[in-house]
């Protein structure tokens, strides 16, 4: 089963300049932030940032939106 390469950001709270409410993310692996509840998102600086997984609701698409997100940059 593949995991989710992109989520909804559900709440912003605190990180208003970072994440916009309804907005979707692309999620990049982190295992170590996934066992302490966290996801790894490029948020709206363009970098990669942990923030706690309940911002978020993780997307399963079909493969060609996928790459078609991936190549237009989020």
């Amino acid at each position: 089963m593949t995991l989710p390469r992109f989520a909804v950001c559900l709440d912003n709270a605190g990180y208003e300049a970072s994440l916009e409410t309804g907005k979707l993310y692309h999620i990049l692996p982190d295992t170590k932030g996934t066992k302490h509840g966290h996801i790894r998102i490029i948020d709206e600086s363009g970098e990669d940032y942990l923030y706690t997984s309940d911002r978020f609701f993780p997307l399963t698409l079909p493969q060609a939106v996928e790459e078609a997100l991936l190549v237009s940059g989020d």
